[in-house]
């Protein structure tokens, strides 16, 4: 991958931000769940790959739930209650907020390297306000790492994997090749395959390997992004 991008569009939730343990671990605990944040970050990726499985769209997080749930240790004879509140509380966009290891740092340092980089999220109409309160990121100059545009698919009215939300970030890009931008994302359907079929390079965050044998460019930290640019 090194030598062959010049620029780095993200995906918000699951690859800047995930949803909130300091929310979500004592909330469940109630049902038996672990209160490890680590554990609640395994149960996103692994009710991500469950969701793509499935292949259910957007809208559609059973597969996710049920997993997530699972994963973290809610019991079986509480579970039904249990995917009740967890689908309330989840279900909140604002409460996608807990930044992830490394986020903050590898915005910077791309920054730094003079790395084109934008957002393009399936979100909610909140997710730049998000990323700039959690201190991931802003738009434009400011204190925290800048990107050129975050583009919100409540905003303009379109998710992925439709590749109209890609070209509209494309056309943000007009002097670089869609074949020399990473796509940078956690959904082998909304992330994958949607920026594939634009000509992006589409890159999975997959830190626990459950994407293991799909035909993508997984990483395990988005410090790996860095390396994309080491011979700036």
């Amino acid at each position: 991958m090194q030598g062959k991008i010049d620029a780095v569009l993200f995906d918000a939730g699951g690859v800047l931000v995930l949803p909130d343990p300091t929310v979500l671990a004592p909330l469940l605990a109630y049902y038996g769940a672990s209160i490890d944040h680590d554990v609640h970050a395994r149960a996103h990726y692994a009710g991500m790959a469950a969701k793509s499985a499935s292949t259910a769209g957007e809208n559609d997080w059973t597969q996710y739930d049920n997993v997530y749930l699972e994963t973290v240790g809610v019991k079986a004879n509480v579970r039904e209650e249990a995917l009740h509140v967890f689908g309330r509380v989840k279900g909140v966009a604002n409460l996608w907020r807990h930044p992830t290891a490394h986020a903050k740092a590898v915005l910077q340092t791309l920054h730094n390297r003079g790395v084109p980089i934008g957002i393009v999220s399936n979100a909610s109409g909140q997710i730049e306000d998000t990323l700039r309160q959690s201190a991931i990121c802003q738009v434009g100059e400011g204190p925290l790492a800048p990107v050129r545009f975050v583009i919100d698919s409540h905003i303009v009215g379109i998710q992925k994997p439709d590749p109209r939300i890609f070209h509209i970030a494309l056309e943000l890009l007009p002097d670089i090749d869609p074949s020399r931008i990473a796509y940078v994302g956690d959904s082998l359907i909304m992330d994958v395959q949607g920026s594939r079929g634009v000509g992006l390079v589409p890159v999975l965050v997959d830190p626990y390997g459950f994407a293991e044998g799909h035909d993508v460019h997984r990483i395990v930290s988005l410090e790996e992004v860095v390396h994309f640019f080491s011979d700036k």
